[in-house]
């Protein structure tokens, strides 16, 4: 592993790298009210509208970008998300890529990963069982492995998210995100810097950043949950945990129920479809793990969108717009 400086200047040059590969994902802003709370301002980052359906897309084109690529191309281990954006990165600048997820992952993301025409290897029960099996396939092949949250690169392409979010709406007071691995606050974190409250939220099932905050080291932690396909990889990165020390203010922890009516409220409110990694940081709004202050100005981060939840295959011919123009 390298010793890139992740900062905000290691940010902006990643940005400046990956920029016209990645989408500038929309904001809204809402009224507490609307999700059936008092006061506040929610600024909702929907990064599920990102390429291959999450934020992991920033930091697997940031790899891809900046490190010599073999020609046996890149390796990835994935509960499903950093594989398909891997996967998509890997079609987009025409590299192989073989990703190996485990059993967990769901069927819309092991879709995903095919339909971008990566191999897909599906081994082990949980994230670290992919993750060995992705090593001895790089000890075997030569490939490049491109770590889902435990890289320099992929910190600071997940850090690009931060960088945007602050250019549309520079006045946030807080920024509720999810945390698995640990990439995404971890660069989210280094680009503020500080000049913004970030607040982690994990299940309590898969508590990584929770435990290794308490212990002072990442360790291994409970890998389970309604989410153990984004949010579960057993412990937090080397690599973010300094900057989770430094800049990360609080880690909340919500139940599977919140996360569940989270992606519910997210449906009935804004006719957002968000898996359940993707939905959790507005879980710990609305199961009060998080209190804000009447004028304060929240940040929420959508971070996946890859759930086979609403079946549009299931929508009969009939009602198909196509049909209704014939």
């Amino acid at each position: 592993m390298n010793c890139l400086t992740i900062d905000r200047e290691a940010i902006t040059r990643a940005d400046n790298l990956i920029r016209k590969h990645i989408r500038r994902t929309p904001t809204v802003e809402v009224q507490g009210s609307d999700f059936g709370l008092d006061g506040s301002s929610i600024v909702l980052k929907l990064e599920l509208l990102q390429h291959s359906g999450s934020f992991k897309a920033r930091g697997a084109f940031a790899n891809l970008l900046m490190r010599a690529v073999p020609p046996a191309g890149v390796v990835a281990a994935s509960g499903g998300n950093h594989g398909a954006a891997v996967a998509f990165a890997g079609m987009k600048l025409r590299v192989p890529a073989r990703i190996f997820v485990p059993v967990v992952c769901s069927a819309a993301k092991m879709d995903r990963i095919r339909g971008y025409g990566a191999h897909l290897v599906v081994t082990g029960e949980r994230y670290a069982d992919a993750l060995a099996a992705s090593q001895a396939w790089t000890a075997e092949s030569g490939a490049l492995p491109i770590h889902a949250y435990d890289q320099p690169e992929t910190l600071l392409g997940q850090g690009t998210v931060g960088l945007e979010l602050e250019q549309q709406y520079p006045q946030l007071d807080v920024l509720l995100v999810a945390v698995g691995g640990g990439g995404l606050i971890g660069g989210i974190a280094a680009w503020y810097g500080g000049r913004t409250r970030i607040i982690g939220v994990e299940p309590e099932a898969a508590p990584t950043l929770y435990r290794a905050l308490q212990a002072g080291h990442p360790v291994d932690a409970e890998a389970g949950g309604i989410a153990a396909d984004s949010l579960a990889p057993r412990r937090v990165g080397e690599v973010m945990f300094p900057i989770a020390q430094k800049y990360v203010e609080s880690v909340l922890l919500v139940p599977d129920a919140a996360i569940l009516r989270a992606q519910a409220a997210l449906w009935d409110v804004l006719r957002v479809v968000a898996e359940p990694g993707g939905a959790a940081a507005l879980a710990a709004l609305l199961a009060g793990q998080y209190r804000p202050r009447p004028d304060e100005r929240v940040g929420v981060l959508v971070c996946g969108g890859n759930t086979s939840a609403v079946d549009f295959a299931a929508v009969s011919p009939a009602m198909k717009p196509e049909s209704a123009a014939k």
